[in-house]
């Protein structure tokens, strides 16, 4: 690595070169660990992209039905951190089950009937 008295001496083209240089490793460095990656099976198209995959259904931000109920009548869906209330009286002894409102949650989707044929009665 070059001391820092060095490149001060250095004259603007010499540096200019040198950030080429090693523009160009870096590159290829990083083509080379995209190919072993690649190798490995992963996917590397994202690019460093960080996010839902493309056409995957995200949940964040969606409503959900409170499944649990506190003693003031304070609710939790069951997602995310549990609430204060609810961590005090797990440690107090109370079980989960004790806080649930019935049904569980959200009522599970109804299957659509199909509309069937009437047989017709066989004329003789």
């Amino acid at each position: 690595m070059a001391k820092a008295s060095s490149l001060t001496s250095m004259t603007v083209d010499a540096l200019l070169k040198m950030r080429d240089d090693i523009g160009r490793v870096l590159s290829q460095k990083a083509e080379d660990l995209t190919r072993q990656l690649a190798a490995l099976g992963r996917d590397t198209s994202s690019k460093g992209k960080r996010g839902p995959k493309p056409g995957s259904k995200s949940l964040k931000g969606k409503k959900v039905a409170p499944k649990y109920r506190g003693p003031n009548g304070e609710l939790w869906a069951g997602r995310g951190a549990r609430p204060i209330w609810l961590r005090e009286a797990l440690q107090g002894g109370a079980s989960l089950e004790s806080f649930s409102i019935g049904g569980g949650g959200a009522p599970a989707k109804k299957k659509a009937k199909k509309a069937g044929r009437k047989k017709r009665a066989a004329k003789a």
